[in-house]
């Protein structure tokens, strides 16, 4: 049996770090140090500086690790999107803060299953059933050993972008981080330290499933995850390379998982998107949500369906910006390929300067909104036409809440309310995989 790894987890970076220890830590040199510190780079950019004595690297570890802690001031959270903000964040295990790229980085290392308690906590709220932490405890176990893991990328193409002046196609993966295992955002997992760790529930929803992880054909699965699929799950092929993942594929999110229209076809998907069809993630239950979603989460109101109202000025402006090329005024947004779940893999943009087709999911999202858009499952209404075809005002009429690939967040909540249990939910959302004991 595999023992128990450490995670390290990239927290912060910045020019200068305060940190304040709570207990006893050792240095890398055996000295016992203590109290509040900062670390500020030197004028050389090479080494930095806590109190009177100069680094390249260090690292504090706490004599005693469950009663010792650290706190890091400042830490943002949510990077680039509407609910970005700063706070203060407090840690178990070890602090290391190095050199990186001319800024100081801070990094956590921890115990993997007490990163878990963190991350379930951090995701959604730590007073979820019992049976969605636990599911949400495997998947996020899968998935941070399977980025530490030997075959880890071996799906992955080392294609991210094609520019031919016409198309612009892109994805954002998860790429490897050079001096940590993962960071702390939602680039890879929240994790906000044992400020997020809040209840009983959470903690033994780890130590429920110690060690167990989903697997596929006896690798480790890229067990991804989203707020709100919007009805029907994406396929991995829509969002990232192409390289399939059978176990993340088209379901429906409703008891007959297997039952629903071609939503790659455009007629169907603008049924599906302007309709309210049933499904676990199809709720109002604020009482449920206000469970699942942390406090910043609940700041977006609509999730199953949402509307964007955009006038000419505010959409061409927004698009020249985002995609750094001048289109003029803009005539039509045209969906010309979508995913299973209805999100548009690939969208025409015609302006009366230029046009250019861009995707995949995440391009398409961060290329309507100032952030990032709800999804790429969406439908356009052109308004009020001039005698030269411009629109006055762009509708997008919106499904779903993030990539919609693996499981729901929102449509798991229901399901665990629903007297689903934790392999039930996992079985659905990741079809053909298997729940293996790793350690």
């Amino acid at each position: 049996m595999v023992q128990q790894p450490k995670v390290k987890v990239g927290i912060l970076s910045s020019p200068s770090i305060r940190f304040n220890l709570s207990g006893r830590y050792t240095t890398d040199s055996g000295e016992l140090i203590e109290s509040c510190h900062e670390a500020v780079i030197n004028d050389s950019g090479l080494t930095f500086s806590i109190g009177e004595k100069t680094f390249t690297s260090i690292e504090f570890t706490p004599t005693s690790y469950d009663d010792d802690s650290f706190e890091l001031e400042n830490v943002t959270i949510g990077i680039d999107f509407h609910w970005q903000r700063k706070e203060n964040q407090r840690f178990r295990g070890s602090l290391r803060i190095i050199v990186e790229n001319g800024i100081l980085t801070a990094i956590n290392i921890i115990n993997i299953e007490d990163y878990l308690k963190s991350v379930i906590s951090s995701e959604m709220s730590s007073m979820s059933s019992r049976e969605l932490l636990r599911a949400h405890a495997v998947i996020s176990r899968s998935w941070v050993l399977s980025m530490m893991s030997d075959d880890h990328g071996r799906y992955r193409s080392n294609v991210q972008a094609i520019n031919n002046g016409s198309s612009m196609i892109r994805y954002w993966d998860r790429e490897d981080h050079r001096n940590f295992d993962v960071c702390a955002d939602d680039h890879c997992q929240r994790y906000q330290g044992i400020s997020r760790i809040s209840s009983e529930i959470a903690v033994n929803a780890v130590a429920d499933t110690h060690g167990e992880v989903l697997t596929f054909d006896e690798q480790l699965c890229d067990t991804r995850f989203s707020k709100c699929c919007g009805g029907v799950m994406e396929r991995f092929e829509t969002c990232w390379d192409d390289n399939e993942r059978p176990y993340l594929t088209a379901r429906c999110d409703q008891p007959d998982s297997l039952s629903f229209p071609d939503l790659t076809q455009e007629e169907n998907a603008r049924k599906w998107i302007l309709d309210k069809p049933k499904a676990f993630c199809n709720t109002t239950d604020r009482n449920i949500l206000s469970q699942v979603l942390n406090g910043y989460d609940c700041e977006t109101p609509d999730f199953y369906r949402w509307t964007v109202k955009m006038s000419q000025d505010e959409i061409s402006s927004l698009i020249s910006r985002r995609l750094e090329m001048n289109f003029g005024l803009i005539k039509e947004l045209i969906p010309l390929t979508r995913g299973t779940s209805g999100r548009i893999r690939e969208l025409k943009i015609v302006g009366t300067e230029n046009e250019l087709i861009i995707g995949k999911e995440l391009m398409i999202r961060r290329a309507l909104s100032e952030t990032h858009l709800y999804s790429s499952a969406f439908v356009v209404e052109h308004l009020d036409r001039d005698i030269n075809g411009i629109p006055a005002q762009f509708i997008l009429y919106g499904a779903g809440w993030g990539h919609g690939v693996g499981l729901c967040q929102i449509g798991a909540a229901i399901m665990g309310e629903n007297g689903y249990t934790y392999d039930e939910i996992l079985s659905h959302y990741y079809p053909g995989s298997s729940l293996t004991k790793r350690y």
